[in-house]
């Protein structure tokens, strides 16, 4: 019996053994790399402070939008901050200005926590969500604000979203601790439906509906939990997401009945939107007060997000650990204030390639192209 049992123990720890060999093959095998492209600044002495909250592609992908607390919305065109040409197989950083670099820009009354574009216009209008409670629609093509509501009391509004179903209907999250449906068809008039995660009023400070058109929207609190509802019936959550602890500051959809979440805990979780089970749990990056971003790149199953390291993280959803850590260029700023990244976003263009966006909490915004795929020894880059 001893026999047996001791060769039961060696054959798991062989398998064991042999699996940890081929997953660190598999990570050999699979290498992300990104360089960076293009650095986006300020070359005005004296320039207001401008801490990037929100970077947006448009569902297109040829125009990002870029807010903060300077009171701007900034539009760019992609072709303007990508470089023109890489035949000779060396990508040189190109630096521009602000000034120079977006297209126009649009200014607001009030300091701004969120942008989103509004689907199905065409890249004509962006949603905000600014620091006095009020959300707004303006419309890019003659640069006015053509919808506007102030439903949260005041209190901030952390987060805008539009449903990919109904692209009239809109969400925000507010210090108030609600979240509120709106219809843009129906003016600044009553919400269509409202919900409070938390019985303590916590604030919202993420929202997102399902991007493939589904019926759900999840929701981040800073009660430590996330939530998912169906939109059809907003009186209770359909599932609710214990595990962090601390602030949930962003929540996003990966497909596949996933869903990745951030918190000031300085973890992201990848959760079965099934069950609420955890699938797996990712660590590396600095997160402990701040916004830093997250997002999504649904077709590599990559995820990106600042740090208060002033450093950008990409995650693998299959590996705990990051993947590609890189540091913001320095800049000149005091010694005492080494600043953070506080906005990423993947530009979604195909399956074998993609472009990481990162805004700084001094205004700078650095484009990262990926410079190689590796998959069993074959590049998809061609």
């Amino acid at each position: 019996m001893k026999n047996t049992q001791i060769q039961i123990q060696t054959q798991e720890d062989q398998n064991q053994e042999r699996n940890e060999e081929e997953e660190a093959e598999e990570r050999l095998c699979c290498e992300w790399d990104f360089n960076l492209s293009t650095i986006v600044s300020s070359s005005t002495a004296g320039a207001v402070s401008d801490t990037l909250g929100v970077t947006e592609f448009d569902p297109c992908d040829h125009l990002l939008a870029t807010g903060g607390i300077a009171r701007k919305i900034r539009i760019y065109n992609i072709s303007t901050l990508l470089p023109h040409d890489t035949s000779q197989g060396e990508l040189h950083t190109t630096i521009l200005d602000h000034a120079t670099a977006c297209d126009y820009y649009i200014c607001t009354p009030a300091k701004l926590s969120s942008l989103q574009w509004k689907p199905d216009t065409g890249g004509r209008v962006v949603g905000s969500g600014d620091y006095d409670g009020v959300v707004t629609e303006y419309d890019l093509e003659h640069r006015v604000p053509i919808f506007e509501r102030d439903e949260h009391g005041g209190r901030r509004v952390w987060s805008v979203d539009y449903s990919h179903r109904v692209p009239a209907i809109g969400a925000s999250g507010s210090d108030d601790g609600t979240t509120q449906l709106w219809d843009t068809r129906c003016g600044g008039g009553n919400c269509v439906a409202m919900a409070q995660p938390s019985g303590a009023r916590s604030s919202v400070c993420c929202v997102e509906f399902d991007p493939l058109g589904g019926a759900l929207m999840s929701v981040g609190c800073a009660d430590r939990k996330a939530y998912a509802y169906d939109v059809r019936k907003m009186s209770a959550p359909v599932v609710v997401f214990h595990g962090h602890r601390k602030t949930v500051t962003y929540v996003r959809f990966l497909g596949e009945g996933m869903m990745v979440s951030a918190g000031t805990d300085g973890c992201l979780k990848l959760w079965n939107m099934d069950d609420a089970r955890v699938i797996r749990t990712y660590e590396g990056h600095v997160n402990t007060r701040s916004f830093v971003g997250l997002s999504v790149w649904r077709n590599g199953g990559l995820f990106g997000c600042g740090s208060e390291s002033n450093e950008v993280f990409v995650y693998d959803k299959r590996w705990g650990e990051p993947i590609w850590v890189r540091g913001f260029e320095p800049v000149a700023r005091p010694v005492c204030d080494p600043g953070f990244v506080s906005s990423v976003c993947w530009r979604q263009v195909g399956e074998d390639e993609c472009t990481l966006v990162a805004g700084g909490s001094d205004g700078i915004l650095q484009i990262k192209l990926q410079d190689q795929l590796l998959h069993n020894g074959i590049s998809a880059f061609k």
